[in-house]
């Protein structure tokens, strides 16, 4: 698909977003429109799935270590058929497949059931090691969220990765500046990302705008260095795409209201 296309998939992606956590009154639409552009280019342009055969051993796998954003996942998932679209209106229901935290269980697509923030990257980091020693050609790829990366066990799969030599592994950091509590910074300072995923062994690329997709696109088909993990870090807006939430942490897990779901959904058409 080309840039245009692939950014009219990212508008429906929000709409899908907005629709679910208001119909479940409920859900984080702050750092799940942050992340529209990474998952949707993962899935529409880089990752080896099909919809029709979400189990084949030899797909790219995908984890979503920073869970909450399940509804930019959901959505992606939907869209390219993974599941019928109408199963958004039973987001967080009792029973639903489309759990507020993805259920691998569940989900036609879900690689992963995460939530506990920094856990994914280890699961992703065995994923690609498993891989690797069945001499399978699949990839691994896991998105964080900055916040999460103040867990040590983040750090601790890193130096697994980097010491394995994982070729095969990609982390994508959605670096929107804010977490639930505040600001990063306010929170506990990351500091250089850049800096400190090069000194655990990645092969760092930074992506000024995360949420222009074709800049994402070139990070992810640059050339993957030998033996080494990569580490794409993508600035990216809170609630990007919605002016009332972009860069709002108290967006972080609240739903819209109705009156706040119609003024989203005038915003995104316009």
């Amino acid at each position: 698909m080309d840039t245009i296309a692939l950014e009219q998939v990212c508008l429906q992606v929000r709409r899908d977003i907005i629709n679910m956590t208001a119909d479940a009154a409920s859900g984080h639409p702050g750092g799940s429109l942050s992340a529209v552009e990474i998952l949707t280019a993962l899935y529409y342009d880089v990752l080896r799935v099909d919809p029709a055969q979400p189990d084949d051993p030899k797909r790219d796998r995908f984890v979503l270590s920073k869970g909450h954003a399940a509804p930019a996942l959901y959505a992606v998932l939907g869209e390219k058929g993974f599941f019928r679209k109408e199963e958004f209106k039973q987001f967080r229901q009792l029973h639903s497949m489309l759990q507020g935290h993805p259920v691998a269980a569940k989900c036609p697509g879900v690689d992963a059931s995460t939530g506990s923030l920094g856990q994914g990257i280890s699961i992703a980091v065995g994923m690609a090691l498993g891989a690797r020693q069945a001499k399978l050609p699949s990839r691994v790829y896991c998105l964080c969220g900055d916040g999460e990366l103040q867990e040590g066990l983040v750090w601790e799969a890193s130096m697994a990765a980097a010491h394995y030599h994982l070729d095969n592994f990609t982390v994508l950091v959605d670096h929107n500046g804010l977490q639930i509590d505040g600001t990063n910074d306010q929170v506990m300072s990351l500091g250089s990302l850049h800096d400190k995923f090069a000194a655990f062994g990645y092969q760092v690329i930074d992506v000024a705008d995360g949420n222009d997709i074709r800049q994402v696109l070139d990070a992810l088909h640059a050339p993957h260095a030998s033996g080494k993990p990569k580490a794409i870090l993508c600035r990216t807006v809170k609630g990007k795409g919605i002016s009332f939430m972009e860069n709002q942490v108290g967006w972080h897990g609240k739903a819209p209201s109705a009156e706040e779901r119609q003024a989203a959904l005038a915003e995104l058409e316009g």
